[in-house]
């Protein structure tokens, strides 16, 4: 068996080094320096410099792979996507683009593809339970909180990014979409702050962002349904001050006759800063409340950086999710054609129960309670 994963990053080498156990794993990315990292991590794994922003040559670049995983930065995620879809491989994406994904159902169809996006921890695992217990019960509310954070807080950000800070600083201005009585409601990013109480890592801010995505339309009969994020008090001041001060706009503005992204440098700037080390304790954690019927059925993940395998808790959580879809599909568990978000592909018990085995086999553990 055949695997390409596109991107090698922290959760794009988590995710080869998981495959390698099973399969014959080529990781492409653009980064010579990404690639030598997983390759002193596992030689087991091929790696090829490739620029994945090359999308007519997807054909010829995928023609002897079985599987694909995308793992690339959110900007290049639909066009990487429709590639891979165009290239007929069945693929399993992480990337987390503003696009909507199912736009390319018809062509997956079309192609005999079957997709499955959006598949870390949120959007992902969270989606993935909704989606089980929606076949259930009668839900009138879903609840998701979500965060990962460094266990040691360095000011004045308190914040590590394992994958590209340009994806998150967009997560900051990008209008956040929730359900409210039935209604779509918007509000800024950043917004309805919250100081919330956890016992494992204490007091946290939460705050809107833009998180149901395609829950948004597969769910609609649900009548409430909410994501917030989760930082360290005082991250949505520092971010709300970057906003007002113009860092985070995507219009260019001329600096010395050379038109300049505010965005794009501002990223470029904390790169370094949000950096999450190579053996950097941080931890994931994530809490799910799903309302109906005269009760509250409720999942809570607290995942910490394995120092055994040096992966980082989000890489873990995210990319194992990924993998386990991968296997899934791999073992014909789920065989439709076209584009799925998780929450279509939790709706069948026996895939909903292979990605939670899947899952604790790794120690990662979504803990299940009802009230």
């Amino acid at each position: 068996m055949q695997i390409a994963i596109l991107g090698a990053g922290m959760v794009g080498r988590a995710m080869a080094i998981d495959l390698a156990k099973k399969y014959s794993v080529t990781s492409f990315d653009l980064s010579k320096e990404s690639l030598q990292i997983l390759s002193n991590k596992n030689k087991a794994v091929t790696t090829v410099q490739a620029d994945l922003s090359d999308y007519a040559n997807y054909a010829t670049l995928l023609s002897k792979f079985d599987f694909i995983i995308t793992a690339v930065p959110g900007f290049m995620g639909y066009k990487t996507l429709e590639a891979v879809i165009n290239a007929k491989k069945n693929v399993v994406d992480i990337s987390f683009f503003p696009e909507d994904a199912l736009q390319l159902t018809e062509l997956a169809k079309k192609n005999n593809v079957t997709a499955i996006v959006d598949c870390g921890v949120a959007p992902g695992m969270s989606n993935l339970i909704l989606g089980y217990h929606n076949e259930k019960m009668k839900i009138d509310s879903f609840e998701c909180m979500v965060g990962g954070l460094p266990k040691k807080r360095i000011q004045p950000f308190e914040y590590k990014a394992p994958f590209s800070p340009i994806d998150v600083l967009e997560e900051y201005t990008r209008p956040a979409r929730y359900v409210e009585n039935s209604c779509i409601v918007t509000k800024p990013a950043l917004s309805d702050a919250e100081l919330i109480d956890f016992d494992k890592v204490g007091t946290l801010e939460s705050f809107n962002t833009d998180g149901l995505r395609s829950i948004l339309f597969t769910m609609g009969h649900i009548p409430n349904m909410k994501e917030k994020t989760l930082r360290y008090p005082g991250h949505i001041n520092l971010m709300q001050g970057l906003i007002k001060a113009g860092f985070l706009s995507t219009t260019p503005i001329q600096y010395k006759g050379q038109p300049i992204s505010p965005l794009g440098f501002t990223s470029a700037l904390l790169f370094d800063q949000w950096k999450l080390g190579a053996t950097e304790a941080e931890f994931t954690l994530m809490t799910i409340k799903i309302a109906g019927e005269g009760k509250t059925i409720s999942y809570e993940l607290y995942d910490e950086y394995d120092a055994a395998s040096e992966t980082s808790s989000m890489s873990r959580t995210t990319g194992y999710t990924c993998t386990a879809a991968l296997n899934m599909l791999i073992e014909n568990l789920f065989t439709e054609k076209g584009v799925f978000p998780p929450e279509l592909v939790g709706k069948h018990e026996k895939c909903f129960n292979y990605i939670i085995k899947y899952l604790q086999e790794r120690n990662i553990h979504y803990v299940k309670s009802e009230s």
